[in-house]
């Protein structure tokens, strides 16, 4: 229809004076008002100055074309305010469109694209926060508005496995009295995990002379001072990287080994599967091959007369940025160098990628600068296919959190807090105590997700726990809610036998059809541009808020409307709406990554 109606305005266009080429890109909006029609186009305002007229003559001179030539399912065209075209469809072709079975989103490339988004990167030896929680909503969203066109999406995770917070954390392990790391072989994920993380803040408080958590681990070390802590902790991060150290490699290993395994837990719970993962030690030696190949070409060079003498860095002052080091001056690869290996092995492993999509927190777009500068130097053909998209954090009424200092929430901690609020909620229905946690846990996640999703990616999100699991209003426990409810009715439907084939058959007359539809079929043929749109811009919270604009069309519907009468003519045409409304809920809230529970 929208195709269609396209190319008659493009042929109206011309015939009033418009050359075929400035018309390429003709594209049509919906209005936000419904009175003034269903489609609308601005053609007579953007090209009336280059022919010299006003734009609400022109706009009268296609409108006079295009009725030459209308299409049928055109009820009306008229002018509105300086000189917009708007277009009113025919009750009965939404009517007939919308029940028609046909894809919800087409796949429509004719060439087979690639491409990567890195997203969630957690840290071994570290709790996977809240941080990692949005990052994760917001890069799998993202993965799944891209393969909503057919392009192939590799799903990747880069993860620091090597870094001074491991060396925090072992420095802690081998010096907190009550921490018996042999003993943890028998525990449970969750157990080895916490343990690593109480030597993680006590190797940090050592560290960095934290005074609050340094008084707290007065009986760790306390013979030694900072200044020789710190030295002993700078070590260990040299001998994790050079692996010179039987010890710290047993503990290492192990610590890695479980922290990965938990993060598979998670991922599990969160709905996604990463192709692949790439790590920190494994993307290092890339990195300084490439630092000290170019070094010759003095791209990076040895800092002199400063506090950092003898590092390796890239002078970002010369392209407007600020300097970084890349190389320490005790010979070590920072983040830097390990971003420059792993953006060389991304192509290397997956050599017919059309673009690399990296997800971070906003707090690294300084950071993400200079290395991108310094990578357009290196593989100027690499950095063009790279595209960096950061986002804001997850706040709360505490403030900021600071995995330094231990006041991080974690992403678990997160979930199972509004899990329980959802079976306090919940309390009371007739579910099985497995069946309540099940829907308790989909509630949850989905609550999160779409608190994450319904608002552009880049600012802050405040997070509010009772809002969050409303099932009315702007939440997503509202949009499964809906979900279920028209699922329910399509169960009831089907025991009274008032249903019709999945190939439904308009000339036939199988479905009677109403005489005026409402906003619920108009929203529904929206759904393909509303995904289209959303993936070419990277922005998930389109998806969301059409969603939840669908959810109260669906809703009204059902209040104004008795779907299901064996009495009613017009009850097979609402049942499939209902059906068709509950297809476009699934493929939407799967794009959120939303699961939409059996019953709630």
């Amino acid at each position: 229809m929208k195709n269609e109606l396209i190319k008659s305005l493009k042929k109206a266009g011309q015939k009033a004076g418009i050359s075929a080429d400035l018309l390429k890109e003709l594209a049509l909006e919906y209005p936000e008002n419904p009175d003034h029609g269903d489609f609308s186009s601005n053609i007579a305002m953007a090209h009336a100055k280059g022919l010299k007229v006003a734009p609400k003559v022109l706009a009268d001179k296609i409108i006079d074309q295009f009725k030459k030539e209308m299409p049928d399912f055109v009820e009306s065209v008229g002018v509105a305010g300086p000189g917009f075209i708007n277009f009113k469809i025919k009750d009965k072709f939404f009517a007939e469109s919308v029940i028609t079975p046909k894809d919800l989103i087409a796949k429509s490339l004719t060439t087979k694209k690639q491409i990567m988004v890195e997203y969630t990167d957690p840290n071994p030896f570290k709790i996977f926060h809240i941080g990692h929680l949005m990052s994760n909503a917001i890069g799998e969203s993202i993965s799944r508005l891209i393969e909503s066109d057919g392009t192939e999406v590799v799903r990747t995770c880069y993860q620091g496995d090597v870094g001074l917070h491991v060396a925090k954390t072992i420095w802690g392990i081998k010096n907190v009295p009550n921490i018996d790391f042999d003993s943890l072989k028998d525990k449970g994920i969750i157990a080895k995990l916490n343990v690593l993380g109480m030597a993680y803040v006590a190797g940090s408080a050592k560290y960095e002379s934290d005074t609050f958590y340094d008084h707290i681990f007065d009986d760790v070390a306390p013979n030694k001072n900072q200044i020789e802590i710190k030295r002993e902790i700078d070590l260990i991060n040299k001998q994790i990287f050079e692996k010179s150290d039987k010890e710290i490699n047993k503990i290492y290993d192990l610590g890695r080994k479980w922290s990965l395994e938990y993060f598979d837990t998670i991922y599990a719970r969160l709905g996604t599967k990463f192709n692949s993962f790439f790590f920190e030690s494994e993307m290092a030696p890339i990195g300084v091959e490439i630092v000290k190949k170019f070094s010759k070409d003095g791209l990076f060079r040895k800092q002199v007369f400063t506090e950092s003498e003898g590092a390796t860095v890239f002078k970002g002052e010369d392209y407007g940025l600020h300097t970084r080091v890349f190389i320490t001056s005790q010979g070590l690869p920072t983040y830097e160098t390990k971003e420059l290996g792993l953006n060389t092995n991304k192509f290397n492993k997956y050599p017919n990628l059309d673009q690399s999509v990296i997800i971070t927190a906003n707090e690294q777009n300084d950071y993400f600068k200079v290395v991108l500068k310094a990578f357009s130097l290196i593989n100027p053909k690499i950095y063009e296919k790279t595209k960096h998209i950061s986002h804001g954090l997850l706040r709360f009424a505490s403030g900021k959190m600071s995995s330094r200092k231990g006041h991080v929430i974690s992403a678990e901690d997160l979930i199972n807090e509004i899990k329980s609020l959802v079976m306090e909620r919940i309390a009371g229905k007739e579910f099985a105590v497995d069946e309540a946690q099940e829907i308790a846990d989909i509630i949850a996640i989905g609550a999160i997700k779409y608190t994450i999703l319904r608002q552009a990616i880049g600012g802050d999100v405040i997070f509010d726990s009772a809002k969050s699991i409303s099932f009315e209003g702007d939440s997503g426990p509202y949009l499964q809610y809906s979900a279920v409810r028209a699922n329910s009715i399509l169960e009831k439907a089907k025991k009274e036998g008032i249903r019709i084939n999945d190939q439904v058959s308009i000339n036939n007359n199988q479905v009677k059809l109403p005489e005026k539809v409402g906003l619920l079929e108009k929203l529904i043929i929206r759904f393909p541009d509303v995904v289209e749109r959303a993936s070419a811009e990277y922005a998930p919270q389109l998806v969301a808020n059409y969603l939840i604009n669908l959810a109260g069309a669906f809703n009204s519907f059902y209040a104004g409307n008795t779907i299901v009468d064996v009495n009613e003519p017009l009850s097979s045409y609402r049942i499939e709406l209902t059906k068709i409304f509950v297809e476009t809920m699934e493929k939407g809230l799967h794009i959120l990554g939303i699961k939409i529970p059996k019953r709630m």
